[in-house]
């Protein structure tokens, strides 16, 4: 059964023909882990803003585990749609400590479903010692497990990452890569990650869509 689905998305800026995604299709099993992979320009970050409710197609339809989330009819607010985002530069609060960071969107559970969901994070990322550190005092590989851990701490239907390695040298890029393959399996989430580096999709991700300009 499908689990996330993508119909002839088309999207542009302004009012020109000028389409910076045209008729778009995406089909994912719950689980699976895709990669757009393509170069600067082809539209790859814009198609995860639209997933994630930044955007609003001019056509198609987005619907994730049978709730329709755009249409020609219906638009859900972002905060709505339970999709959660790793970016490029992990977005950490850095006045917040790593606990803090990742209780951050967990304001609708009790102080003890709070408590234990921080628990199973830190666990999933290994950082159980590094709870009361701030993200200054985090190595890179080390504040990308935080921005991980962040974003899966809401429970989110689907997990968006972009361009999650580029700030992160050659060797510790490797290491993350397998690192979260690891965690996205455990976690058990439907992931889409967007890339430009083959090596990062072919690592983590179960099949590669490639975009083109």
């Amino acid at each position: 059964m499908t689990f996330f689905q993508m119909e002839e998305i088309s999207f542009g800026y302004g009012k020109g023909n000028d389409r910076v995604i045209r008729d778009f299709s995406l089909r994912m099993e719950q689980g699976e882990i895709v990669g757009i992979l393509g170069q600067s320009g082809c539209g790859k970050s814009t198609l995860l803003r639209l997933i994630a409710g930044l955007e609003e197609p001019t056509a198609g339809r987005i619907v994730i585990n049978g709730k329709v989330l755009v249409d020609q009819r219906q638009f859900v607010e972002p905060e709505q749609r339970g999709v959660g985002m790793i970016f490029q530069d992990y977005a950490l609060f850095p006045h917040l400590t790593v606990e803090q960071n990742i209780l951050f969107g967990l304001h609708r559970l009790t102080k003890t479903e709070r408590k234990e969901r921080l628990g199973e994070m830190l666990e999933l990322v290994q950082l159980e010692e590094y709870g009361r550190r701030f993200p200054h005092e985090l190595s890179g590989g080390q504040q990308q497990r935080v921005a991980f851990a962040r974003a899966l701490a809401p429970r989110p239907s689907i997990l968006l990452m972009d361009e999650p390695f580029s700030n992160l040298d050659a060797d510790l890029k490797k290491k993350i890569r397998e690192e979260l393959k690891q965690m996205l399996r455990a976690a058990n989430i439907t992931s889409i990650l967007v890339t430009h580096d083959k090596e990062d999709a072919q690592t983590i991700c179960d099949r590669i869509v490639r975009m083109a300009r």
